[in-house]
């Protein structure tokens, strides 16, 4: 299990490498820990506020809450005209004030937009605004230069479309309890239907309104793309297709979640753009083709299910594992929807 963080040792590690030097050093953590996200921390310094970011004690799925790999990618996004949070230092077991790697990054000013929305965005306007900026990233993000940006050697891009079936029916193999209704059935599917060919990019991995943050300021912008750690060379529709296989349109039911928030309290979503609007939005800003969009959204569910049916397997009550079995099923049911036409 990780240790607080020792403030006294994080800052001689800092120094004078970033501002306010010979101030002591405040660290609070930004949320109670699960375990399961990482962990992030305020670092404020003099009149310095910064985010100290680490991996958690446990992780969902292996490759993710690479500190290494994030710190790479937001390296390589500085001078894009992708949303990012400033990397300012890195810290290796080797080279660093902890027993795990860690970053260091600047204070974003904005909030992740989930749940219940706040000013500016009590407007309708304001969150169809919103639901494009969310676009407009993930469209910036594929279309960066990933060699010109000293990535070329990131990842391995070559035969990446042709892994993700197998690797992740692989993994749920390793820790599978049930049977789960549809999932065989749905990567049979994915298998026979993959696009003979894919354009590559750098993506982020897990890209929902839980991995961005808006901004307070400029409802057309979002104020940051964050939690790098599973971003890879790819293929960028992938991206796309998670914001919209997991994205809910008026009267539907959610893929993942809900939207209804503490004693039943009712999100408001007028305003935010349909599905299909924000397919066309990512299409003309990105030149790319989404003809194949309905698979990479099932893959994308597919995806998503295979690293939830873990939770399922580390579940520590019948009460936990139900909630989490019904969770993987539905995911796995609005991908087959996805594959079928059903659910556009």
């Amino acid at each position: 299990m990780l240790t607080e963080v020792d403030a006294s040792a994080l800052n001689d590690w800092i120094g004078d490498r970033l501002p306010d030097s010979g101030h002591e050093l405040v660290v609070e953590r930004m949320a109670p820990g699960t375990g399961v996200a990482n962990e992030l921390f305020w670092l404020r310094r003099g009149a310095s506020v910064w985010v100290l970011r680490r991996p958690p004690a446990v992780t969902n799925t292996p490759g993710a809450s690479d500190m290494t790999r994030e710190w790479q990618i937001l390296q390589a996004l500085e001078g894009t005209d992708v949303p990012h949070p400033t990397p300012l230092l890195f810290g290796d077991v080797e080279n660093g004030a902890m027993s795990v790697p860690f970053l260091v990054m600047g204070a974003v000013d904005g909030f992740t937009p989930v749940g219940k929305l706040p000013v500016p965005y009590t407007s309708p306007a304001a969150r169809r605004d919103l639901g494009f900026a969310m676009v407009d990233a993930a469209a910036d993000l594929g279309r960066v230069d990933y060699v010109r940006q000293g990535l070329g050697e990131f990842g391995r891009p070559a035969g990446f479309l042709e892994r993700q079936v197998a690797r992740w029916s692989k993994q749920v193999d390793s820790y599978r309890t049930r049977d789960i209704p549809g999932f065989d059935a749905l990567a049979a599917w994915l298998d026979a239907n993959r696009p003979s060919t894919n354009e590559v990019g750098l993506m982020h991995g897990d890209y929902s309104p839980f991995n961005v943050m808006a901004s307070p300021h400029d409802t057309t912008r979002l104020a940051a793309v964050i939690d790098w750690d599973t971003g890879t060379i790819g293929d960028p529709l992938l991206d796309i297709a998670h914001l919209l296989a997991r994205w809910t349109e008026p009267g539907e039911e959610p893929a993942i979640g809900t939207w209804d928030i503490g004693d039943g309290v009712a999100v408001d979503r007028e305003g935010l753009p349909s599905r299909r609007e924000m397919a066309e939005r990512y299409a003309e800003r990105s030149g790319r083709d989404l003809s194949n969009l309905p698979f990479y959204q099932a893959l994308a569910l597919f995806k998503l299910a295979s690293i939830l049916e873990g939770r399922v397997a580390r579940a520590t009550s019948p009460s936990d594992a139900a909630n989490w079995s019904r969770m993987v099923d539905r995911l796995i049911d609005f991908g087959r929807q996805f594959a079928s036409g059903a659910r556009r």
